[in-house]
């Protein structure tokens, strides 16, 4: 006779069989058939950290790693594409800033090592260079900050593009995700757009999904990954704030620019500003040119990140990080994380 005392469980529907996660596989299916994966979820490409480890384990989880080419030389970038082929056979994209005085060179070599997708970042792409990442056979990606960009790209061929919003980390627009989305999504329909800027739980990317994103970016999150190779200090800073530390850099003067960055304020942030103030004392006494005070200004973080992520001095370095950081809350596996905003997602789309 059976135990009426037994507590029976009943065995949960596996992730695949239950209907949020057919309903998300039908909203991102775009952003997974552009990206050629499993889950339309690109890691943000993070100089010293979205390197061949981390990659290779983001497209190994099925989502689609970026590599950041940062300042590389041709042939550093073409040993770094080969040491990430290595670890994975999953597709993966590149990142390459616009205004490096090599980027011909760098399409070159990512044509040469047939990189299915390429990113250019940091200010608007040269045609040629689009016209030859196109020729090799690969897709273009570039960032919109405003829909009248996001058209002007749309037109000189670009094959996606990512709206990312002052939310992220490193450099900034000056206006949020939730604004830029509603701003382009309705009226940009003839690319797939994935959305960046804060992003670090399952419940958001569903949301953006069903407003017409085709997939997700995602930097901040990926920091604390095991495979990260972050240094220690730089992941307990992440896990440590909250997500009013991070904020952008600040302008003393607007006679000097400043490019606003958002990392976690520490000593070197502080100081910055002290540095700020010598130096413009400093140009109006005539000490110092405005060339040269300007220079000395955007030389102040020279190194900075490498200090951080690298070597671990966080109080000289740069901490780099969005407002999600306040989400980081522990070191876990890549496939771990990518499993949790998974199933976040499929949990909100089943409410």
């Amino acid at each position: 006779m059976p135990n009426m005392n037994a507590i029976t469980q009943e065995t949960p529907t596996p992730l695949e069989e239950r209907p949020g996660y057919a309903r998300l596989q039908k909203l991102w299916a775009r952003g997974c058939d552009f990206l050629g994966v499993k889950f339309a979820i690109l890691g943000g490409a993070m100089t010293w950290v979205s390197e061949r480890h981390l990659i290779s384990a983001i497209s190994n989880a099925g989502g689609f790693g970026v590599l950041a080419s940062g300042s590389m030389s041709p042939d550093l970038l073409r040993a770094e594409i080969a040491a990430t082929q290595a670890l994975t056979s999953q597709p993966f994209g590149v990142n390459l800033i616009t205004l490096h005085p090599q980027l011909l060179d760098l399409v070159a070599v990512c044509a040469e090592k047939k990189v299915s997708h390429i990113v250019l970042a940091g200010g608007l792409p040269p045609g040629d260079a689009i016209a030859r990442i196109k020729a090799a056979g690969a897709k273009v990606i570039c960032f919109a900050p405003a829909l009248v960009i996001a058209k002007k790209l749309v037109r000189s061929g670009v094959d996606a593009l990512v709206i990312e919003g002052s939310e992220a980390g490193g450099h900034i627009g000056p206006v949020s995700l939730n604004v830029l989305a509603q701003e382009i999504l309705p009226h940009v329909r003839e690319v797939p757009i994935f959305v960046a800027g804060g992003l670090a739980r399952g419940e958001a990317i569903a949301a953006f999904l069903e407003m017409g994103a085709a997939g997700v970016q995602l930097g901040t999150r990926f920091v604390c990954a095991s495979e990260s190779i972050a240094h220690p200090n730089f992941k307990q800073a992440f896990i440590r704030a909250a997500a009013r530390e991070a904020v952008p850099s600040v302008q003393v003067d607007p006679r000097f620019p400043v490019i606003p960055v958002r990392a976690l304020r520490n000593a070197a942030s502080d100081k910055f500003m002290a540095v700020q103030r010598e130096v413009i004392a400093q140009f109006e006494t005539g000490e110092l040119s405005k060339e040269e005070a300007q220079l000395k200004i955007e030389h102040f973080w020279a190194g900075a990140l490498r200090r951080a992520v690298v070597d671990g001095n966080i109080e000289e370095g740069s901490l780099m990080a969005g407002q999600s950081v306040g989400m980081v809350t522990k070191i876990q596996p890549t496939a771990d994380i990518i499993a949790e905003l998974v199933e976040q997602a499929v949990a909100y789309l089943e409410r």
